[in-house]
């Protein structure tokens, strides 16, 4: 299992990464005070929507790890953190300090 000592460390990046991860997606995201804009009426047409499907696929990978860290954080708070969601063995320390977002032991990622 995870070092008792270590989680607080790992939560406050964790938690860096979820602001992280949230600014950039403000960035992203139509509609938000931040966001990227675009003038309709730009010459090259397919130009905005080829940049706008970029940034809709890229919001949607940030999405997709913003809900890992989310997950992550909420394993700490019930003290799954460090456990294989498919399998329910210990992940590895060295897997959690490369990816300590991740729900899944090598064997199932």
């Amino acid at each position: 299992m995870v070092d008792e000592a270590v989680l607080p460390e790992i939560r406050a990046e964790l938690e860096r990464e979820r602001e992280h991860l949230r600014g950039q997606l403000g960035e992203l995201v139509p509609g938000t005070d931040t966001s990227l804009t675009f003038d309709e009426n730009f010459a090259d047409s397919a130009q905005v929507a080829a940049e706008l499907g970029e940034n809709l696929t890229l919001a949607a990978a940030l999405r997709e790890q913003l809900a890992d860290v989310e997950g992550a954080l909420a394993r700490l708070e019930n003290g799954t953190y460090g456990r294989c969601q498919e399998c329910g063995d210990v992940i590895g320390a060295d897997r959690l300090e490369a990816m300590p977002a991740t729900p899944f032991c090598i064997t199932h990622a």
